[in-house]
């Protein structure tokens, strides 16, 4: 086989040849995409790595190893971190956890927009710590998890994305511990948009609106796409009896993200408390859209975790 013999171009192009003619063989898609990752044509490689997946490979536990991988390491590089960590949940769900896997995890943890061979000499140790305390949370290791979190902050207090990833952690078991690791981390990288938003979710919890509503605030000039920023800045409003504004930053959460459930319970809320009852029933009836388990009650948390969640 042309790609057994790292000859990438030639099986790429035989590969794309093929597909054309047999658009359903989920592995001959494989292969493409990991003929295309070794060439560095990573946009082609990650649609079609992602097209095999759609389309299945079968029993073929290597090459699905192989193409989960790849998909991981670069949803990390197109800095689509959250992706990477659903995919590496994924991965673990299916066997048990790979040493390989602790630079992918630390790069995505740490929301490093780098493939593992690109990580500088420098940053090895810092990156592996980082992947193998969030693969520690994966797998429910929560022991290895805060050895391993504990040496990291230790080692690099100062490091970019390192307080944030410790105190998402914390902030499930140890909530006053893990808003101290976000302040933190907003001293250490002031255009940090998670740290602040996590940060903001924590203070809304403790009643806090106005440090809340300021860091959600400055959390929407730095990414105005970011929809959990807009409806933590609506929930501040809201506690603040400024519904007008609360409702206007809700709706853009939910436009920007209509799968954010709870910013449709937000929204059903202050639908109810303003007479609006239309309103009120569109927002039910979307609800009930995104599944009855997220029905049956409010969800906890705004997202954007870098980690699953500990046992409490």
């Amino acid at each position: 086989m042309l790609y057994e013999k790292e000859q990438y171009a030639e099986s790429r192009d035989v590969l794309r040849r093929f597909v054309t003619i047999r658009s359903d063989a989920g592995p001959a898609w494989a292969l493409l995409g990991l003929s295309e990752f070794q060439l560095r044509e990573y946009s082609r490689a990650l649609d079609h790595l992602q097209r095999a997946m759609a389309q299945g490979m079968g029993d073929r536990k290597e090459l699905i190893q192989s193409v989960y991988y790849d998909v991981v390491v670069l949803l990390t590089r197109f800095e689509r971190y959250d992706d990477s960590i659903v995919m590496l949940q994924r991965m673990l769900a299916n066997g048990a956890p790979d040493p390989a896997l602790a630079e992918p995890a630390g790069l995505a943890g740490l929301r490093l927009p780098l493939l593992p061979s690109e990580v500088p000499p420098d940053h090895r140790e810092l990156v592996h710590l980082a992947g193998r305390a969030t693969l520690g949370v994966q797998t429910q290791h929560y022991e290895d998890a805060e050895s391993e979190f504990k040496q990291l902050v230790t080692n690099y207090p100062n490091e970019p994305g390192v307080h944030y990833l410790y105190g998402a952690y914390l902030v499930q078991l140890h909530p006053n511990e893990g808003v101290a690791e976000f302040e933190r981390e907003v001293e250490i990288s002031p255009s940090h948009v998670l740290a602040r938003v996590r940060l903001a979710e924590q203070l809304v919890a403790q009643r806090d609106f106005d440090r809340a509503l300021a860091l959600a605030q400055q959390a929407i000039k730095l990414d105005p796409k970011r929809a959990s920023a807009h409806m933590l800045a609506g929930e501040a409003f809201v506690a603040k009896a400024n519904a007008g504004d609360g409702v206007k930053e809700l709706e853009t959460a939910r436009d920007i993200d209509p799968t954010l459930v709870r910013a449709h319970w937000d929204l059903l809320r202050a639908y109810i408390a303003a007479g609006r009852k239309d309103d009120a029933d569109r927002e039910k009836q979307a609800i009930e859209k995104l599944g009855n388990r997220n029905s049956l009650s409010p969800p906890g948390n705004a997202g954007d975790t870098p980690h699953g969640r500990p046992a409490s």
